[in-house]
């Protein structure tokens, strides 16, 4: 476990936790880690929801298919991330959800009962451990009222918009690289493929925003409405 260490530290679930105390939880909270290929499922739909899953290397999208069989993107999980502490937390029977490897990843799996609930060994760092639950839970739950805000838009031009400005807000500049492809923005918005190609070459044509695959560019956002 020890070669996880570093990227232990940055996750937020271990925020001020010493590395001494970092190796003694992972063993009281009998940590384990699984390795996953590209387009391999982590957990499937109406899995149990049990586990949080803990991302050491790679990354892992989240999704959910409707009735017709049409994909939402819900977010997507990168080193340090975590994924499956709401379900968890909330008793649930099973995860609505399914989550699947993007690209070759390193997933380390809690039982979120070995956190939620005190040890019988009483150790120190638990009360630090969940609060950091409780504030990574928060930051989450911000983080699906921001989806909710940009997908109850109208029209695909004002989801792209919305989504395009809040990723230039959370990177502090105008130029800026989104984690999906196409398609992946496209289920993420809950819109047509072509219409958001459509409004993507809208907006490129009327000197608003330049773009290369992932990469974006806002040329004049004060201008963007």
């Amino acid at each position: 476990m020890e070669k996880y260490f570093q990227i232990l530290r940055k996750c937020p679930l271990f925020c001020h936790i010493s590395q001494q105390d970092l190796y003694a939880m992972l063993t009281c909270l009998r940590a384990k880690v699984s390795v996953f290929q590209k387009g391999e499922t982590v957990i499937p739909e109406n899995a149990p929801a049990r586990d949080l899953g803990i991302i050491l290397s790679g990354a892992v999208q989240i999704a959910q298919n409707d009735y017709f069989g049409n994909r939402t993107i819900v977010a997507r999980i990168g080193p340090a991330g975590l994924f499956g502490e709401s379900f968890a937390c909330a008793g649930v029977p099973a995860v609505p959800v399914a989550v699947t490897a993007c690209e070759p990843a390193e997933v380390m799996f809690v039982d979120c009962a070995r956190i939620t609930r005190t040890c019988t060994g009483a150790c120190r760092f638990h009360q630090q451990l969940l609060y950091n639950l409780l504030k990574v839970m928060a930051r989450k739950n911000l983080a699906f009222h921001q989806k909710i805000e940009i997908t109850s838009k109208r029209t695909t031009r004002e989801k792209l918009l919305a989504y395009l400005l809040w990723q230039a807000r959370e990177n502090r500049s105008d130029s800026f690289e989104i984690p999906y492809t196409r398609q992946e923005l496209a289920d993420y918005l809950q819109v047509d493929r072509s219409g958001l190609s459509a409004e993507i070459g809208k907006l490129c044509r009327q000197g608003l925003l330049e773009t290369d695959r992932r990469k974006f560019r806002l040329i004049r956002s004060d201008h963007i409405s």
